[in-house]
Order: C-alpha cells, then sequence, then structure tokens
C-alpha cells in the first residue's frame, strides 16, 4: 500500500511502501479516505519520540475511513462500517491503518472530513477538563494556542462543561480574530498576557490553565492561578527547555501542576481515552461542539502540510486526504 513518511529525523516527508497490515486480537483495520493531522506529528518528524525505524517512520494519529478487516475479539463493528480513529501507534499517512476498537467510533452524519479531525483534539480537550483539571462549574479557563485544533474546541467543551469566564491567548491579532468565533469571551495576544489576565479577572487570576505551549508561557501561567488553581501541561510547541520547578512554591501558594499525555493514557487507562473521546463526539453530534477544517491537503502533501503545523501559521485543523 501507498504511505507517506520519513526516514531520518527532520527529514523530508517522502512515500514509503508498506503491506496492508493485518488487524490483530481488539484492533479493526480502517481503509483511511482522510488523516486528520497534529502537533504530535510535528514532533514525532523532530525526534522527539526517537529515531524513526530503519525503513522510516508513518506519522497519523487520527484517520477515518471505512473498516475493511475486524480482528478477533472485537464487537459492534462490521466491515463497511464508516469510522473514525485514533491510532496510538501513529500510521495515519496511508491507504490503510490498524486501530484499537476501543478507539475507533462510529461516525454517523459527520463528515468524514471532520470526522478525520476528531479523535485526538477532541479526547485531549475534553481530558484536560474534564480529567486533569477537574473543572467545576464556574471555573475561570485561560487557554493558550486559542485558535489551534484544540484550543478551538476546548472553549466550546469548556462551555458546554458549565464554565465560567474563558480567555484564550494567541501569537497574532488575526488568529486573535478568528479564535473569537469559538466562543471566548476574551482572545488576547500572548506577549505579556499575565497582566491582562489579571485585569480581566479583577486581581484574582484563573481557575485553570490549558498550556502547549512551554517556556515562558508556561512559567508565567503559574503567576496568574487563584487559590486551588490547576496548570495543565499538554504539549511543548515552542520546542522550549524543560521547567524545572521546585515543590516548595506551589505548595506555599495553593497551586497545582499536572499533565494530559493521550499516548501514556492508552497504555496505562485505555478506558479513560474511550470515555473522553465518545463524550466530546456526543457533544459534537448535539451540535455543541464543532470542529473546524480549514484546509484539506492531497495525502502526498503531507509535508507541506506538518512544516506549516511546526511553523505556528495554522488556524483550526488540517486534513490531509488519499
Amino acid at each position: 500500500m501507498r504511505a507517506f513518511g520519513f526516514k531520518e529525523i527532520n527529514g523530508e516527508i517522502v512515500e514509503l511502501e508498506r503491506p496492508v497490515p493485518e488487524p490483530l486480537v481488539g484492533e479493526v483495520l480502517i481503509r483511511v479516505s482522510h488523516a486528520g493531522l497534529n502537533f504530535a506529528e510535528v514532533q514525532h518528524r523532530r525526534g522527539d519520540f526517537g529515531e524513526p525505524e530503519p525503513d522510516g517512520d508513518v506519522p497519523g494519529l487520527e484517520a477515518a475511513g471505512v473498516i475493511a478487516a475486524v480482528g478477533a475479539e472485537v464487537d459492534g463493528f462490521d466491515i463497511g462500517d464508516e469510522v473514525t480513529a485514533y491510532l496510538p501507534n501513529f500510521g495515519g499517512y496511508a491507504e490503510y491503518a490498524v486501530a484499537p476498537a476501543a478507539f475507533t467510533y462510529p461516525i454517523g452524519d459527520l463528515d468524514p472530513v471532520i470526522a478525520a479531525g476528531a479523535p485526538t483534539v477532541l479526547t485531549t480537550a475534553y481530558g484536560l477538563l474534564a480529567g486533569t483539571g477537574r473543572l467545576a462549574s464556574g471555573d475561570t479557563v485561560l487557554i493558550h494556542a486559542a485558535a489551534g485544533g484544540v484550543g478551538t474546541v476546548a472553549v466550546q467543551i469548556a462551555k458546554a462543561l458549565g464554565a465560567g469566564q474563558i480567555i484564550g491567548t494567541v501569537s497574532t491579532a488575526d488568529k486573535a480574530e478568528y479564535a473569537q468565533q469559538f466562543g471566548y469571551d476574551e482572545v488576547i495576544l500572548r506577549t505579556g498576557f499575565a497582566e491582562r489576565v489579571r485585569e480581566l479577572t479583577s486581581g484574582r487570576g484563573v481557575d485553570l490553565v490549558l498550556d502547549s505551549v512551554g517556556g515562558e508561557t508556561r512559567a508565567d501561567s503559574l503567576e496568574v492561578l487563584a487559590v486551588f488553581g490547576r496548570l495543565a501541561a499538554f504539549g511543548d510547541a515552542g520546542n522550549y527547555p524543560d521547567l524545572t520547578l521546585a515543590v516548595r512554591p506551589l505548595w506555599k501558594s495553593n497551586k497545582f501542576v499536572g499533565g494530559f499525555n493521550i499516548g501514556d493514557l492508552a497504555r496505562r487507562a485505555p478506558e479513560l481515552v474511550s470515555k473522553f473521546g465518545r463524550a466530546a463526539l456526543d457533544l459534537v453530534a448535539a451540535k455543541q461542539v464543532r470542529i473546524d477544517v480549514t484546509d484539506v491537503l492531497p495525502l502526498p502533501e503531507a509535508g507541506v502540510a506538518l512544516d506549516r503545523l511546526a511553523a505556528g501559521t495554522n488556524r483550526g485543523k488540517l486534513v490531509l486526504a488519499l
């Protein structure tokens, strides 16, 4: 089958020939029609997850299409079903991909293009809010990278779960205008955001921060946490050196720092991946959350799409079409 991937860290995305995989116990095989892109695939390419295999790595955490085969001990799916899936072992940039049945969801009336961009960002956003963030009714939330794939759905899920004031930060004014449409109460520039957040919250600070940027943004976010405020880290888009945090200041100021990593969750608590994914997709079906796919590129342009994500110029969600 045809697939696209890389053979060296930061290498060019090239066409690779792969055998059609066979689903193992608890897995389904999907004939892929569309694949969603996520920043984790930029990290994959730049070597954050180690060296690629000698014959190359195929990125891709999300795929939508039709079930082509069903592995043993799989119930609820038949050949020909239209589905979307989270792929914990990557592989979405290909004509066929295997996925755990537990992380595979019927798409119903959802457009396959939209469905392809759903499983990872929705599960991540819901898990950040309901899992790591322990969001409570009325909580004030600060979301960095508000115009990105996670940021545009996290604000909608937060509102559906009863959040109060929701503030987003972005890197440019045009991104601020774009992000505003998804329900943010305020969207501000990330430069100097801490002072503006204090103004917007009358000095109280926020109950929850969702941060995928890292670096100085993460450090400054700690300073705007309210009493018992939580910082939930879920990425490192800026590729900054990791922070070294002392515990004593957190203890003395009643603050919490945590993280959300869907890959770790898939290994250690897969039932939560399913729970968060299904709950978020239910909100999409109920028209409470929408995924904004801003561009669809052909699969051979996967490298172009990843470069856009890496440069931070993209808004919303990018999808590849086969």
